[in-house]
């Protein structure tokens, strides 16, 4: 058994695990099992707030974000950046997509007000 194989047993078995980290949220209207990933996106913030702050008044509107994981077969094909997504019912824009061996990284935004 190589690493490779290792790790895609672990995605279901551990990471992707109901019991450990996952949670059921509604992916384009289908259940499925991910992980929300408060803290990479908190430290994501961190980086573009700074910069974007010196690009002045932002009108009354900010930006709604949110990182998740999910595994491959669960979701399907790798979405493309710059499509809509809906996430729980409420409608964002994928800002980018990682496949990370076998679990999807996405990074989804909108726009509130």
């Amino acid at each position: 058994m190589t690493f490779k194989d290792v790790i895609a047993q672990d995605i279901k078995r551990t990471f992707l695990n109901f019991d450990e980290f996952g949670t059921i949220h509604k992916l384009n209207g289908r259940d499925t099992l991910v992980i929300v990933d408060d803290n990479e996106m908190t430290e994501r913030e961190k980086k573009f707030k700074n910069a974007g702050a010196l690009n002045g008044f932002n009108g009354g509107l900010f930006k709604k974000q949110l990182l998740f994981y999910v595994h491959a077969k669960d979701f399907g094909p790798l979405p493309s950046p710059g499509r809509t997504f809906h996430f729980d019912k409420q409608e964002y824009l994928i800002t980018d997509a990682v496949d990370e061996d076998g679990i999807y990284s996405i990074s989804l935004e909108a726009t509130r007000s």
